[in-house]
């Protein structure tokens, strides 16, 4: 299959799907290796950085979506209504970023670190679509493991959770002897 009918493919397929589509998947669907899709990904994503193209592709993990660019946004909203995001409280905010930076993380690890129940804040950021169930734990009890969703990593602008700010609080210290005084 040559580049052009290959690109042609994969737009097709990423326009027709909606959602992010793995790597792996659109090597299936479209028959060529993962290094030729990746290429005429980066082929596609080339022509659509052009400013007159609304549309461009973006990259979640390892799964790429065709999307409209920020610019065409103004235009959109003129013909629809867009769905409006509900801001996220305070308490659910603080329970995601335990979730972000902690995970896999059971609730009783998260109310351990907030100090409170946080059942209604994993509650809507499941209903937010932002974290989800991600297992179980062989232990009394079978708690639920969470952890975050793509859609998350859509909504916040990362491609993975590795661009994620760094926090400085969760890099170990070494332990001070001399009664916190360094030599």
């Amino acid at each position: 299959m040559g580049s052009l009918e290959l690109r042609g493919r994969i737009e097709a397929i990423l326009f027709a799907w909606g959602d992010p589509v793995s790597l792996t998947d659109l090597s299936k669907a479209t028959g060529e290796n993962v290094e030729e899709v990746q290429n005429a990904i980066a082929e596609l994503d080339e022509h659509y950085q052009k400013p007159e193209h609304g549309l461009e592709i973006i990259q979640i993990n390892e799964s790429y979506q065709v999307t409209t660019k920020d610019e065409a946004q103004k235009s959109i909203s003129r013909l629809i209504t867009p769905e409006k995001k509900k801001n996220l409280s305070r308490a659910t905010l603080e329970t995601l970023s335990i979730v972000v930076y902690k995970q896999p993380i059971t609730k009783n690890e998260i109310e351990r670190i907030r100090g409170v129940k946080s059942d209604k804040a994993l509650s809507n950021l499941i209903q937010e679509n932002l974290i989800f169930e991600k297992d179980r734990l062989q232990k009394i009890g079978r708690p639920i493991v969470y952890a975050t969703t793509d859609y998350f990593l859509k909504r916040f602008g990362f491609k993975s959770l590795e661009e994620l700010p760094k926090l400085s609080i969760y890099e170990s210290k070494e332990p001070q002897d001399n009664n916190g005084v360094e030599e």
